[in-house]
């Protein structure tokens, strides 16, 4: 049996098959009104800065780039600027993460200077915690519900929970949201995790006492509590199965057309 994943397309296969990720399954099972809103003040944010480069141009000059407007080019431009906001951001997070990940360990990395807030406080944070990694960056499964995911740590905190086993999920946006423990509690119930270099040896998780949500930007690194014990992750899961079924049962693929 074995459980992949391609980093490059962020995809997951489980026993030779394409399995679906757990933040697909919230993303189309749970609605995010906040994202349309956010989407479009992207949109005419980019406007807005597009609208304000003319006033910077010799009038002569700004009413010929008016009577040369290419309309497909700037639709295209204002259509993907959300799109294009979110892929920096993503491409920083993943930095971030891959950083996070042999800080944890103790290695020492090289650090960009764009980033150096974002490691520098994610040290301080690990040294004021005491936080020792049991697991970090592995992928798991679950057959019977069929998903996929990845975690971002899984460790111990003498201070919390008396050193159980406890979930970070480590978030660089410019929020974090309660939501997340949906996530968590996706990994936390995960029926197994491999390790990248052997994908065919599955192994139990540990008993998550906990899920928490770590906070990493450039001015420092906070923790958030999401699920505060076991019974809240089972909740959490519930949550998940139900982004699920609906996922699941709205798929555009089991519409059907009906002849005569």
């Amino acid at each position: 049996m074995t459980l992949t994943f391609n980093e490059a397309s962020h995809r997951y296969r489980l026993d030779g098959k394409p399995v679906t990720g757990a933040t697909t399954i919230i993303g189309g099972g749970i609605p995010k009104p906040a994202l349309a809103y956010w989407a479009a003040n992207q949109a005419a944010e980019a406007a807005a800065e597009w609208a304000q480069s003319f006033r910077e141009l010799p009038p002569s000059e700004a009413a010929w780039n008016l009577a040369n407007i290419d309309r497909d080019d700037l639709y295209e431009q204002w259509r993907k600027a959300p799109w294009k906001k979110r892929d920096e951001a993503a491409v920083r997070g993943t930095a971030v993460h891959a950083l996070a990940e042999r800080v944890v360990h103790g290695e020492d990395v090289d650090v960009p200077d764009t980033l150096l807030g974002h490691v520098e406080g994610y040290v301080d944070f690990l040294d004021a915690w005491d936080v020792t990694p049991l697991l970090t960056e592995k992928s798991v499964a679950n057959r019977t519900h069929w998903y996929a995911g990845r975690f971002d740590l899984i460790a111990s905190v003498p201070s919390l929970h008396d050193g159980a086993p406890i979930e970070i999920d480590l978030k660089t946006s410019t929020g974090v949201y309660p939501d997340t423990a949906i996530q968590t509690a996706a990994y936390a119930r995960a029926e197994f995790w491999v390790d990248d270099t052997d994908p065919d040896t599955e192994h139990p998780l540990p008993d998550i006492a906990a899920t928490y949500v770590a906070h990493v930007t450039g001015t420092g690194t906070r923790l958030y509590e999401l699920s505060p014990d076991r019974e809240h992750i089972d909740q959490s899961f519930t949550a998940f199965l139900a982004a699920l079924a609906v996922k699941n049962r709205w798929n555009p693929k089991t519409l059907k057309e009906v002849t005569r």
